[in-house]
């Protein structure tokens, strides 16, 4: 490691970060310099009759009818995460973990070796049409931290006492989905998700926010997912990762003791079917391995009011608030988001 090289804990980001800021963006940061990689995705889109990441990419306008949607959003955001992975400058940084939110599991298999590169655009491609076979339902999103980024005393508690007693109600589904450190993404079916709305305590700063065109993902409605992505993704796709992956349970693949058979059926199992601790994948990774800084590759920088809230819960290197977080972020920044143009500037290699 050279003398100025600092260690990294890489983020994949998931559905939702592929917005209208968005479109265009793999063509112009990367169309020159990962052509051949591009079209390889574009083929194996081709090959199943689907659109192709350039064209979806280069569209005159985004639609949230078409870009929002699990079989388009998927391919965008494994091609922006990607190839902003291969673009961080490997002789400033040494990235020491991978870890991924939600559908960005999927990229994080590719970004630690898990699989490969094609593979990994193969799974995520066939997860983002798979993710779309489910019951009637989808996610709502609520905020239990107050404009400080600190907890509201008790709002958790209560919400998810809420959702337990409205999950036990007959003919009503609901669940915690993603935990996002300051925010909870609950799912159910549409029975639940208006009980939900209906009796969910006041949340500070925003209204609870129904998630466009995500089903009721990380429950057991998304069986359904599940059953044809064992179907149709083989373990042979799987190998040893290259780099430690911290899962949606905080649980450490680690690169010469995962059984590549495991990770298969995690990936496909629970990983679908049950709740998603974002949160705790990023505690776990800067704690287990130190990095000094994180960095969020593209698309988006949205996750990362989510990353810098997972490091305020513990108290990471002395953040205690968001007051603390802005003025870490201006002297020395922790968070490198790549869809931010100047913070892009300090991770990418030199051209």
């Amino acid at each position: 490691m050279t003398a100025n090289k600092k260690t990294a804990l890489v983020v994949a980001p998931g559905r939702g970060t592929y917005g209208k800021g968005e479109l265009g963006s793999i063509a112009r940061l990367h169309g020159l310099r990962f052509a051949d990689l591009i079209a390889d995705f574009d083929a194996q889109r081709r090959d199943r009759g689907q659109p192709t990441v350039t064209e979806l990419d280069g569209a005159e306008r985004f639609s949230v009818a078409t870009h929002m949607r699990g079989d388009v959003a998927a391919p965008l955001i494994y091609t922006a995460t990607t190839l902003d992975w291969l673009s961080i400058d490997r002789e400033a940084f040494d990235v020491v973990a991978v870890a991924g939110n939600s559908m960005g599991w999927y990229s994080a298999l590719a970004l630690g070796g898990a699989v490969s590169v094609a593979d990994g655009f193969r799974i995520a491609n066939a997860m983002g049409l798979n993710s779309q076979t489910h019951g009637p339902g989808g996610q709502i999103l609520l905020q239990i931290v107050d404009a400080d980024w600190r907890p509201v005393p008790g709002l958790r508690d209560a919400l998810l006492t809420l959702v337990a007693d409205i999950g036990a109600r007959p003919g009503h589904a609901l669940a915690l989905s993603i935990d996002l450190a300051g925010m909870l993404v609950l799912a159910g079916n549409e029975e639940g998700l208006a009980a939900l709305l209906a009796e969910a305590p006041p949340t500070p700063d925003r209204e609870p926010l129904r998630l466009a065109g995500h089903g009721p993902f990380h429950t057991p409605l998304m069986t359904g997912s599940s059953d044809r992505a064992r179907a149709e993704l083989p373990p042979s796709l799987f190998g040893r990762p290259a780099i430690p992956l911290v899962d949606g349970r905080g649980h450490i693949w680690r690169r010469f003791a995962s059984d590549p058979a495991e990770v298969w059926d995690y990936t496909f199992g629970h990983q679908i079917l049950a709740p998603y601790d974002f949160a705790l994948s990023v505690q776990v990774a800067v704690k287990e391995y130190a990095p000094d800084v994180v960095i969020l590759p593209g698309p988006g920088d949205t996750l990362g009011g989510a990353i810098a809230q997972a490091l305020i819960g513990i108290g990471w290197q002395g953040l205690d608030d968001k007051g603390d977080f802005v003025a870490r972020q201006q002297a020395d920044p922790v968070l490198l988001a790549m869809g931010r143009p100047d913070q892009r500037a300090r991770v990418t290699a030199r051209e």
